[in-house]
């Protein structure tokens, strides 16, 4: 009897050892988008400053806070809207159910906005949530990385190849 309640322990022991999660299938902090880096880009200018001397076609990296708007998502795109720090949102106490909008500082936001789009391989905008693909939401703060594009109205997009999501 003492046998079989051995082999019994032992065949438990091989199948809950053999079931166990490896190692790295619980790691979060490794990045989960080709897009998306583990590393702060150096060298992050602010969108305000980005606005002011960004040119057109050059490379570039800012950081900002994902806002702007009510909806500062791009719906099933991975295009969203980014706010310079600098710029106060609303806060909660100021009965504000958005604070992203930012609509206690509307005037601040026009030179202090950006939009960023991540491209597939053939440079249309790659058909997939922001949200999914990067891990984020409103007023989550990114460093993003790629080409500055300016439009008629000097209105700012990053062709973003990098992103990092900064923790707070």
């Amino acid at each position: 009897m003492k046998s079989v309640y051995g082999v019994l322990i032992a065949g438990m022991l091989v199948f809950v050892v053999g079931c166990g999660a490896s190692p790295s299938a619980d790691r979060t902090d490794e990045p989960t988008s080709q897009y998306l880096v583990d590393a702060e880009p150096s060298g992050a200018v602010s969108v305000g400053d980005a606005n002011a001397s960004g040119e057109d076609g050059q490379p570039i990296t800012l950081v900002g806070l994902i806002g702007g708007s009510t909806e500062p998502f791009v719906d099933g795109l991975a295009a969203f809207t980014i706010v310079d720090e600098s710029v106060p949102y609303c806060a909660d106490e100021e009965g504000c159910p958005t604070p992203w909008d930012y609509c206690c500082t509307q005037d601040q936001v026009k030179d202090n906005i950006a939009t960023v789009k991540i491209v597939d391989e053939s440079g249309g905008p790659l058909a997939e949530d922001a949200r999914e693909l990067l891990s984020v939401k409103e007023l989550s703060k990114v460093v993003v990385s790629g080409t500055a594009q300016k439009d008629e109205q000097g209105n700012l997009t990053v062709v973003a190849d990098q992103v990092f999501v900064k923790k707070d």
